[in-house]
Formats: C-alpha cells, structure tokens, sequence
C-alpha cells in the first residue's frame, strides 16, 4: 500500500473508531488525511471499500501472528495462551480498529454483517483450540463457542479496563491478571 492510500486508510480508521462509520464523510477523512479527493477515489471506490479493507487488513494481521506463534506451540494449552495473548496485545495496538469492528457488528445491514462475519471466523479459531484441548484430554468438555466468546469478552473487558482507569498497563500485566484463572477454568490438571 503506497503512502497516500496509507494516510488515508490509517485517518479513516481512527475516524470511524472517534465518530462512528455513519458520522465520518468523505469531507472529513480528506481534510484529516491531507488529500485531495480525488485522491481517495483513486484509491478507493466507496467509503464502504475502505471499511472492507479494515476488516481485511484486521483479520492478515491477526491470523498471520496466530500462524506464527502456532509454530512453536506443543498442544493446544500453548495454543490458546498465544492466542489470548496475541489478542490482547492485538487490543492494546490496534484500539481503533478493534472499536470499529465491535461498533458495527450489531445492526442488520451489510456492514455489520461483515462485522459479525469477521467475529464469528475469529471466535471460530479459539472454538478449534478449545476443542483440541478437549480432544487431547486437557480441558474439560463444554460449549466451545461459549468459551470462546467468554475468553474474548474477558479480553476486550481487560481493554476497557485499561482505557478507563490506566493506559500504561502492559499487555503482559492484562495478561497475568486474568491467565490463571482461565487456565485453572479449562484445564483437567495442573499445567
């Protein structure tokens, strides 16, 4: 992606996170970004292409470290503490991103239907950890896709934690707060 389309990708995000989809104009993300109109029409068709490219760009980013950081796991205990990790570092980095993405995921139209379809592929990731574990005989068997949602909804609680009370609080601080309690949750014996 070249600069300019970056500006504008980049102004957009931190737009739609500050204002809302709805509320952000073309005017608005021109003037912000620095370009000429013109400028994001040559880059992108519609408003609504830039929001694609959000939840594209959102989903490389995280799959691509979960990917990574897969590599060097040994079951899926190591898995799903990378992954809640990997999340909540995702969190902290890309917050703007993260509040576009819930923001629109209720409602009914197109938008946050791509929304919920984005979550849904996420969550989707951690329900297969969680049951490779209970395959493997290290967690318990229960509803995975409750569990999921559970592991994320404490991740983003721990973001709005952070928000609120202090924004120096480390991913790894967010992380030790809450890990062991997952874990002793899960898991049959003592990892």
């Amino acid at each position: 992606m070249n600069r300019t389309k970056r500006r504008i990708f980049t102004t957009a995000i931190k737009l739609f996170a500050q204002n809302g989809y709805e509320s952000t104009g073309i005017e608005e993300i021109t003037a912000v970004a620095g370009v000429a109109k013109g400028s994001l029409y040559y880059h992108f068709e519609t408003k609504e292409e830039l929001f694609d490219l959000l939840l594209e760009e959102g989903r490389k980013l995280l799959y691509n470290s979960i990917e990574i950081k897969f590599r060097s796991c040994n079951n899926a205990l190591d898995k799903l503490k990378a992954i809640i990790m990997i999340q909540i570092k995702s969190l902290i980095k890309y917050e703007d991103f993260v509040t576009v993405l819930i923001n629109n995921t209720l409602g009914d139209n197109t938008r946050s239907k791509k929304s919920q379809k984005a979550l849904d592929e996420y969550m989707g990731k951690i329900q297969e950890v969680i049951q490779e574990g209970i395959d493997e005989g290290i967690f318990y068997d229960g509803d995975t896709e409750g569990i999921a949602f559970g592991i994320f909804g404490v991740n983003f609680s721990s973001l709005l934690y952070r928000l609120k009370k202090n924004r120096n609080v480390t991913a790894e601080e967010i992380y030790k707060s809450y890990i062991e309690i997952v874990i002793r949750g899960l898991t049959k014996a003592s990892n």
